[in-house]
């Protein structure tokens, strides 16, 4: 039987080699924004990303049937269940190929039409556009049916798959950037097709792996009745939270093309970028940490479980906070150093979405809970419908003349009031006490963030922009925020364990 300490040490595992994976892909991706940005323009840059947008609304219908999948894959695992775990898959395969023929019968008629007649695009670049749709079409579908593949790599704990497909990925993207700087056709449709021609390689890629290392991995057309019904009807009601969530991002970037134009749309795509770049790394530790999770609840393991929810969301927020702070303060200078060409609204655009991004951090574990259960309609129906309320909001406001941060504004309170209703929820489902929660998570994680936030502002008002104050102050923003997570986020236990630690790792050093 396999031990808390084992798990714990894969978890460990996983995490530090996804990081590594995670730190490739950054210095990659950021380096290849900046040529992308300058290759395409501003503008072109904001026609790509909300383009593809309207693509990505359409996974309002795709979203909760791939959480569903993830969970039945990752649940059936826990139980070592291998013959039901075959048949789900496939079963997987099934629903998404036919998923992926109705969201492209959507997407060739509404959303050509609504990208036609509605967006705000100037006409000399609709064609451009249209064919940004079209192959953003194509690579949706191949990432649709990529997930129940990629949802086996993750059940099974083989991180190291991601972390070598994931520097082919990131070498074809760095060779995407320089090919568009040279391109003999327009550079914007150029880089759609590209990024069309990376998306197939690396799904041919996972089918690859996967086949070779995993049995279930074999596809049979297969059409069970029993498991299509348990997997719609889990889907169904996460249809509720999946579809608010991507009408709060993707609807949020058509309605500031509504109102704002291409421009701010490409304001919003950097700080995406930046933030996915920061946020990347949390979400290498939940995809290390959300398996153990759903398995601990498929063992009835119930106190390891509310172990990893709590440290869990601790520990997430914490990492996003040590590498979010030094950007936030240095926000001007990071972006001018970065971009030659810096859009207006990308400052607060970054530091609205990465605080966004520390909000929504700590309940990335209560969603796993929640899910791993199976028992979600009251969840869906109250979060859920909380979240649904961003995209009126945002319109509303900005209707009446609000600025296009709003938006960002409206999703972080709104994601404070989605926190609340996910403990009461939680409460009943797992039997989660709320008061611990509150007092080991929420309230610690606000105090290490008030004290670890001071003193950097404090300099920041008094040095000038420039390469060495920037290195100084993002040398304290670390070093505050490292000195209130080990002293007030950390219990005693957990101070000694990281001081034991060092310990060895201090004596390996001399050692050498």
């Amino acid at each position: 039987m396999v031990t808390t300490t084992e798990n714990n040490k894969r978890i460990a595992r996983n995490t530090l080699l996804l990081y590594f994976r995670m730190l490739f892909l950054m210095i990659i991706s950021l380096y290849t924004s900046r040529i992308v940005l300058n290759a395409l323009g501003v503008e072109d840059f904001g026609i790509y990303n909300v383009a593809g947008g309207v693509v990505a609304m359409f996974s309002i219908l795709s979203g909760s049937l791939s959480a569903a999948i993830s969970r039945f894959i990752t649940y059936e695992l826990g139980k070592n269940n291998v013959l039901k775990l075959k048949t789900i898959f496939s079963s997987a395969i099934t629903i998404q190929i036919g998923l992926g023929i109705v969201i492209a019968f959507f997407a060739e008629t509404i959303g050509i039409w609504f990208l036609n007649t509605q967006m705000n695009i100037p006409i000399e670049r609709m064609t451009a556009a249209n064919w940004v749709l079209q192959f953003s079409i194509i690579t949706f579908i191949i990432n649709l049916i990529s997930v129940p593949y990629n949802a086996v790599i993750i059940a099974h704990e083989k991180m190291s798959a991601f972390a070598y497909i994931s520097i082919f990925e990131a070498i074809g993207k760095l060779l995407i950037a320089y090919l568009i700087t040279i391109s003999p056709i327009d550079k914007l449709i150029f880089y759609a097709i590209l990024m069309c021609g990376v998306a197939i390689a690396i799904r041919l890629l996972y089918g690859y792996y996967c086949k070779r290392h995993f049995d279930e991995c074999r596809f049979h057309f297969i059409w069970n009745k029993q498991i299509f019904q348990q997997i719609f009807s889990f889907a169904g009601w996460n249809f509720i939270g999946a579809s608010s969530a991507v009408l709060r991002d993707h609807g949020g970037n058509i309605i500031i093309n509504l109102f704002c134009g291409p421009t701010v749309n490409a304001a919003r795509g950097i700080a995406f970028q930046v933030n996915n770049a920061i946020q990347g790394f949390v979400s290498n530790f939940m995809t290390a940490l959300n398996p153990q999770i759903t398995k601990s609840y498929a063992a009835k393991n119930y106190t390891y479980m509310m172990t990893l929810i709590f440290q869990g969301a601790r520990l997430s927020f914490y990492m996003l906070l040590l590498l979010s702070l030094p950007i936030i303060i240095n926000t001007h200078y990071l972006l001018t150093l970065w971009l030659n060409t810096v859009p207006e609204h990308t400052v607060l655009f970054v530091r609205l979405v990465l605080i966004f991004a520390m909000s929504e951090s700590i309940s990335g574990p209560l969603i796993t809970a929640m899910l791993a259960t199976g028992n979600i309609r009251n969840y869906q129906i109250i979060v859920g419908g909380l979240q649904m309320l961003n995209l009126p909001t945002s319109y509303i406001l900005l209707s009446l003349g609000a600025i296009p941060e709003t938006v960002l504004i409206v999703a972080v309170l709104i994601s404070q009031c989605c926190l609340m209703a996910r403990l009461y929820m939680l409460k009943k489902m797992i039997k989660l006490k709320i008061k611990d929660y509150l007092k080991k998570v929420y309230f610690n994680i606000i105090t290490v963030s008030i004290i670890a936030i001071i003193l950097p502002i404090c300099m920041q008002e008094r040095l000038a922009e420039n390469f060495i104050n920037f290195l100084l102050s993002s040398l304290i923003c670390m070093l505050c925020t490292y000195l209130s997570i080990y002293y007030i986020g950390c219990s005693y236990e957990e101070r000694k364990f990281i001081y034991n630690k060092f310990l060895i790792l201090k004596s390996k050093i001399r050692h050498k």
